[in-house]
């Protein structure tokens, strides 16, 4: 519920810090549910003010200061219409910063301060566009900038600007850009695409940059401890299967087990495989997951002692394990959109396992099942009845809890492979769990 401060003097309508809610106006209201907007006006307001012409001006402001950068930031959080309340006018790079905001997140039927129209749009241009993103990288940063180009192109429509070489080099290219661009494919010229390809990469590297050692660690760890041998050295034993194993031979007059058979970790070898199956629904809505899909399948595929496939689909089925060496490829194999029929790509994964007992299969999908259902659950059950590890991730990515068919979801509870998101820090723990054959790390419930 939106409200206005009667009085932005009073500490309780001046300082956000101790009102429940930053106000918004509606000029700067962005849509419903959408609190990353929100974020970009929020943070804008908390910029720098310009610095003081000299020393003796900042000490004759001394004693308003407070109150007035109090009403400098909400004046930047409201949007400068009468019925903000401030009454504050801005200036240099104030009126800069509030100028980008506005060209977002504007409303047309508002009137700004000097009486022109205020509206939402960036114009039709490429020139103009190319001007505002390198005004919001200057005036905001980095994590803001994303927030505020992927609602440009979600709110006024800039999709199709981006297949100019010359946009893509001004923006700030982040996953969610990746998505942008991969729905894109088709329709890019050749001039693009290499630019495309560019933009690309850089997000990719960064990602597998953060992602990459960790997940080695944490995989080759849990390969060694799956790799159980009789004759450990005595640093290798496993101490709570050895317990579990002798606990026939336990002697009460002396109150100890003698341990008959030890269980130990091996070390994983060349010859200790297990198979990885990624099974991703490239729908429109899961576009972050596919990217971070596809840089994870390029790191599994990467160690020896894991073979990797991955699959991707909506009606249609691709395989693109001969990719996997190259994430870039992989993302520009996909093709983002269209219905979905994980039936259809459950069975063209079931025929590709070779080991169940040494297979773990991941499905990454919200779930929304355009093919057979009760199919797709008695191919769930049956890979879980041969020994398959059956992982279900209702999104591979950062962005919160998804939309999903929450029918399916329990059913596949109730087979005993949970369906939860899954964030790309989390991704390690689950992948080592699955290879280990141990309960899943679940996420709290939102």
């Amino acid at each position: 519920m939106t409200t206005e401060p009667t009085d932005p003097t009073t500490p309780e309508a001046t300082d956000p810090a101790r009102s429940p809610h930053p106000l918004m106006n509606p000029a700067r209201r962005p849509p419903t549910g959408n609190h990353q907007a929100t974020d970009a006006a929020e943070d804008a307001a908390t910029a720098p003010a310009p610095a003081p012409v000299n020393a003796q001006t900042a000490a004759s402001a001394a004693s308003t200061a407070p109150a007035d950068e109090r009403l400098r930031r909400w004046r930047l959080v409201l949007g400068g219409d009468a019925a903000d309340g401030t009454g504050c006018t801005l200036s240099g790079q104030d009126a800069a910063m509030d100028g980008a905001l506005t060209a977002l997140y504007g409303r047309g039927d508002g009137k700004g301060q000097a009486g022109r129209d205020r509206s939402a749009g960036l114009g039709a241009s490429a020139p103009s566009v190319a001007r505002w993103l390198g005004d919001i990288r200057t005036y905001f940063p980095s994590s803001v900038v994303q927030v505020m180009q992927r609602d440009a192109i979600d709110r006024l429509g800039l999709s199709t600007l981006l297949l100019e070489p010359e946009m893509l080099e001004a923006v700030e290219a982040d996953v969610h850009l990746v998505g942008t661009l991969l729905s894109l494919n088709k329709a890019m010229p050749e001039t693009t695409k290499e630019t495309a390809r560019a933009v690309v990469r850089k997000v990719v590297e960064d990602l597998e940059k953060r992602l990459a050692t960790r997940t080695r660690a944490t995989l080759t760890g849990a390969l060694d401890r799956s790799a159980r041998i009789s004759r450990p050295r005595h640093h290798d034993i496993d101490w709570n299967r050895t317990i579990s194993a002798n606990l026939k031979h336990y002697l009460p007059e002396y109150r100890t087990i003698v341990p008959e058979r030890l269980i130990g970790y091996g070390r994983a070898s060349r010859s200790v495989k297990k198979e990885v199956v990624l099974c991703i629904d490239q729908s429109g809505s899961m576009a972050a997951s596919v990217v971070y899909a596809s840089v994870f399948g390029a790191v599994l595929a990467s160690m020896r002692s894991i073979d990797t496939r991955l699959v991707v689909f909506d009606t249609a089925v691709v395989d693109l394990t001969d990719q996997l060496d190259d994430p870039v490829d992989v993302l520009f194999g996909t093709q983002l959109g269209g219905g979905t029929d994980i039936n259809r790509a459950l069975a063209y994964c079931q025929s590709q396992i070779t080991r169940p007992a040494e297979t773990v299969m991941v499905l990454i999908s919200d779930l929304y099942e355009g093919g057979i259902r009760h199919e797709m659950l008695k191919r769930v059950a049956a890979m879980k009845a041969s020994g398959v590890q059956f992982v279900t991730l209702l999104a591979l990515s950062d962005e919160g809890a998804p939309a999903y068919d929450r029918e399916h979801a329990a059913a596949l509870a109730a087979l005993g492979a949970p369906a939860f998101a899954c964030s790309p820090d989390l991704f390690p723990e689950v992948m080592a769990a699955a290879i280990e054959k141990r309960p899943l790390p679940l996420p709290d419930p939102v």
